[in-house]
């Protein structure tokens, strides 16, 4: 264990309120690529941010509803890595810890986490189109390799589309999802920031308010971000490498 994951490792152990936050190199890990890079087959010749906006949608709804279902199908069959495995750890040492997270998956529940706040939405909490919002539930369906146009379902409640839970361009984050990620990063000890750009706003600035509150913010990412200038420690790894050793024994 080198210094920098030692001293990280005190200060979660010290540490009487933690916030993990995470972003999309940690999915990376158990093999869910990011959105963008998730273009092959039936998709490969759109641009992702087109597919990713109210307006293709309504547009065509069934390309886009394919390209979900197709991504739900791929996230289904990934499974959590050692670094899910770890936050959920985490959370079970640190009572105060809370999970937030820039993915669209389940695998940080699946790894046992009990309640992650998902900022940009999930892929496995579809709501209608409709002003009531209504959650809605569909067997799981597994999705051809390639892909394929498929109609969105309607609302058992009131009849609209079926639209995927997810954040899109254009759209403002859940607000009480931000209102809760915000309070706690406001009030947290430590601040780990795991496997995010850092640049994908208003969710970036999430470590950025943990460190103008005092916290000490611990950065693990294989790679420079521009998150390196706020982080008391920046870790150069992966979550699956480096989280187990962030763990309370």
């Amino acid at each position: 264990m080198t210094g920098a994951v030692e001293a990280a490792a005190a200060l979660v152990a010290g540490a009487h309120s933690v916030v993990v936050f995470t972003g999309a190199g940690m999915s990376a890990e158990s093999g869910v690529p990011t959105f963008r890079d998730d273009l092959t087959g039936l998709w490969a010749r759109f641009d992702a941010e087109r597919l990713a906006t109210p307006e293709a949608f309504h547009a065509d709804p069934d390309l886009v509803w394919g390209w979900y279902e197709w991504r739900r199908s791929r996230a289904r069959r990934a499974e959590p890595n050692a670094g899910h495995r770890a936050v959920a750890a985490l959370e079970a040492a640190v009572p105060g810890t809370t999970v937030v997270t820039q993915n669209v998956d389940d695998l940080h529940e699946r790894a046992g986490s009990t309640a992650p706040n998902h900022l940009h939405g999930s892929l496995f909490a579809p709501r209608c189109i409709g002003a009531g919002a209504h959650p809605a539930v569909f067997p799981d369906a597994e999705e051809p390799q390639e892909g394929r146009r498929l109609a969105p379902p309607r609302c058992d409640a009131c009849g609209a589309l079926v639209r995927p839970g997810v954040v899109w361009f254009g759209e403002a984050l859940p607000e009480e999802a931000l209102r809760a990620a915000v309070a706690a990063a406001a009030s947290c000890d430590v601040l780990l920031t795991v496997g995010t750009s850092g640049v994908v706003y208003p969710a970036a600035e999430i470590p950025r308010i943990a460190a103008r509150a005092g916290a000490a913010v611990v950065q693990v990412n294989p790679d420079p971000t521009p998150l390196d200038a706020v982080s008391t420690l920046n870790l150069r790894g992966t979550a699956a490498t480096i989280l187990p050793a962030l763990v309370p024994v």
